[in-house]
């Protein structure tokens, strides 16, 4: 087996046992990435000397006898909307096409401290908006089960990276779906975390009171091990959560004796591919088989969603992206006629169609006259949602539901019909408005041989239960085993 090809936790071991070097797992990776990216391009940004140098870096620490960080000499890729401080972060937009962040985000100084090392940063959907990696300004990235499809988004470039054994972990970010979503087409496992549970710091915003930061991996343990180094309380973050984080590696247990697990009848629809319904189904009776108890439970205002996310969302984007204007960085128009001239062509030549697509939808639900009927009303929807939650957590520890209503589909199979894109993400979108966390993990495939994505939720700051869920389930099943053939 290639060094590429292994998870964080066996290379930790690997590296304590003095079996290999951060600078052969590195150039492993490297290799890989030269040897497949021309199909899958999955990396805006790769920093081959940074890595090098970082990886040599952690073989000093290592050869002194510091082995305490599993992540340290691991190569980890971060998706390219978190500020790393010396190398471009575009967020997949010409209008950052030129930007370098001073600083790093608090995510990105934590992995550096851990001694990770950055192989790159993963390609995305345009400012995280999108379900397809479509709509990224400079190139799309494919899947790496068929090169023909989507590999899901916004965090498709993330997502593909760790499928394709591009890099060794990756971090995403998730705002109504953009970790879990490409996870399940990936058929790799995705974790959002509770709202609040990892800064945001340095993380370009979208939508601020939706947006979260998380890992991508290989399997549960992995997503342990990072969730480890990227979690806790930031005080440059107004919005992170001041509760101590735990070691959410002692969550891995493989029975879930005396966990109740609630199926919502609302994820259970018309319109989704049978092979889903059937694998997610399969999935929630090895989960009986392990120990937990299984009841429906109903989560009846869910088909407002889709609705009050594209409201709530929008309007926070157009609020975030006001600042791309061409005066203090990122693209500024070419011998503009006057400041208005500027402010119009630099925006305009800058974002893609669904930014702009976005920013016009959110800029009316916030103008004068509308902001009652939509912004207020989609508040009102969002507080509905998230009491649907709280009730049925009640009675149950984890909700279990299908990540997506199909597998991955074909490149620029929804691309004329936004509606049809947006309804991509019906079942993670109401999770970022009741701000609990969610993971995804492979259960099945389709006949086409795509990854099929289970996707486990559980109350607010409770990722332990849902990582104790899904490593009993992975450990059960063979599924996180099967890799693609590139």
């Amino acid at each position: 087996m290639e060094l590429y090809q292994r998870t964080i936790h066996e290379l930790h071991n690997m590296l304590k046992k003095g079996e290999t070097t951060s600078v052969a797992i590195t150039d492993s990776v490297l290799k890989r990435i030269d040897a497949v990216e021309g199909k899958v391009k999955s990396y805006i940004t790769v920093t081959a000397d940074i890595a090098r140098a970082q990886a040599e870096a952690a073989d000093k620490r290592i050869k002194a006898g510091d082995t305490s960080s599993p992540l340290l000499g691991i190569p980890i890729a971060i998706k390219d909307n978190m500020c790393t401080e010396g190398i471009a972060t575009t967020c997949a937009s010409k209008i950052l096409g030129n930007f370098v962040p001073p600083y790093n985000a608090t995510v990105v100084a934590k992995l550096k401290q851990a001694g990770s090392v950055l192989c790159g940063k993963p390609n995305m959907d345009e400012f995280a908006m999108g379900s397809s990696t479509e709509n990224s300004g400079y190139f799309i990235t494919r899947n790496p089960w068929d090169l023909d499809r989507i590999p899901g988004g916004s965090s498709g470039g993330s997502a593909a990276a760790v499928a394709a054994d591009e890099c060794i972990g990756s971090l995403g970010s998730d705002t109504g779906g953009s970790i879990r979503q490409p996870a399940a087409c990936c058929g790799v496992v995705g974790l959002k975390p509770t709202y609040g549970r990892v800064s945001r710091f340095g993380l370009v915003a979208f939508a601020s009171s939706l947006d979260q930061i998380g890992p991508l991996t290989k399997d549960v343990t992995d997503t342990a091990l990072l969730m480890n180094v990227i979690a806790g309380h930031d005080p440059k973050d107004s919005t992170s959560a001041d509760i101590p984080a735990p070691d959410f590696t002692k969550a891995l247990k493989k029975d879930m004796k005396g966990l109740r697990v609630g199926l919502p009848k609302e994820y259970f629809i018309e319109g989704m591919d049978p092979q889903v319904d059937k694998a997610v189904r399969e999935a929630v009776r090895t989960l009986e088989a392990l120990g937990a108890k299984v009841s429906d439970v109903s989560l009846p205002h869910t088909k407002y969603a889709v609705a009050t996310y594209y409201i709530l969302a929008t309007s926070e984007a157009s609020s975030n992206l006001a600042r791309y204007d061409g005066v203090k960085y990122g693209y500024r128009a070419a011998s503009p006629k006057d400041l208005l001239d500027m402010y119009m062509r630099s925006r305009d030549e800058g974002f893609g169609p669904e930014v702009k697509r976005r920013i016009m939808l959110g800029t009316y639900a916030l103008s004068a006259g509308y902001y009652e009927a939509y912004y207020k009303k989609g508040q009102q929807a969002r507080t509905l949602i998230k009491r649907d939650f709280d009730e049925a957590f009640k009675t149950v520890d984890l909700i279990a539901t299908p990540t997506a209503p199909t597998a991955a589909f074909k490149i620029g199979e929804k691309s004329a019909d936004p509606l049809q894109m947006y309804l991509s993400d019906i079942f993670t979108i109401s999770v970022n408005l009741a701000g609990i966390p969610g993971i995804s993990l492979p259960c099945g495939f389709t006949a086409e041989n795509l990854p099929i994505g289970l996707q486990v939720l559980g109350r607010n700051f409770d990722e332990e239960s849902i990582i104790h869920a899904a490593y009993a389930y992975e450990q059960a099943t063979e599924w996180h085993t099967r890799k693609p053939t590139l």
